[in-house]
């Protein structure tokens, strides 16, 4: 049985013990861990027309949690503030084939299940705010530290905050907490509250997996299946 990570668990036993049922911190999962994609380059990717990227900014001039949708320029950037903002680059691993390794390790959930890489930079106090999402993810630190707080279980129907442009819980309660570091993972199951803020510079690659609900789990098999015998067809 092939062993997941270095946790003394298989890969079949971290789905029986933890997958959507709860939390799991793995330490230096990938040890030495060097990002293959530095803060200026993320930065440049979100200059991209084509690639969607997006900046939280908690304390702006138009608010607390503005959400403001990219392509942003070398302007954008400089007149941020120095704390308390992130910024958030999607489907990482199409963009940048070298990040394709860090998926490699969790081969073994249906292919079917992957959504993509995201991987988000932030300067000291950056956070996106207590939420909660509807998938699993796994939280790789690639840069910096990073403090997490995790609920006691799932939120299903949370109260939000009023009037501003992102899901911030309204009363979020952290039951357990850890200080990630580079090659920490942070695993968190569907609709646990979560609340990361960056205790320095620090670049956080999400890796996300749908958990649809019965039709859409059809539709994403049969599509993997069509997709796997064209794929045949041309080899």
């Amino acid at each position: 049985m092939t062993e997941f990570f270095d946790t003394g668990m298989t890969q079949q036993e971290f789905l029986d013990q933890y997958w959507q049922k709860k939390p799991l911190v793995i330490r230096q999962a990938f040890p030495d861990f060097k990002s293959v994609i530095s803060p200026n380059e993320l930065a440049g990717l979100a200059g991209e027309p084509r690639i969607e990227s997006r900046l939280v900014i908690e304390k702006g001039v138009g608010g607390a949690w503005q959400l403001i949708d990219g392509p942003f320029s070398d302007k954008d950037f400089s007149v941020l503030p120095k704390t308390h903002w992130t910024l958030l680059v999607q489907d990482i691993d199409k963009h940048v084939p070298e990040t394709r390794e860090i998926l490699m390790p969790f081969s073994f959930i249906p292919n079917w299940r992957f959504d993509d890489l995201m991987v988000s930079f932030a300067p000291k106090q950056g956070s996106v705010g207590a939420h909660t999402d509807g998938y699993d993810v796994f939280l790789l630190q690639g840069m910096g530290k990073r403090k997490w707080q995790v609920s006691a279980g799932p939120l299903h129907k949370p109260a939000l905050l009023e009037n501003v442009d992102i899901q911030v819980l309204a009363d979020f309660e952290p039951a357990q907490e850890w200080l990630l570091e580079p090659g920490d993972i942070l695993y968190l199951p569907p609709h646990y509250g979560h609340h990361g803020v960056a205790m320095e510079d620090c670049m956080t690659f999400s890796i996300g997996f749908r958990a649809p609900n019965q039709s859409e789990t059809l539709d994403a098999v049969i599509n993997d299946l069509v997709e796997h015998s064209l794929s045949l067809i041309h080899i």
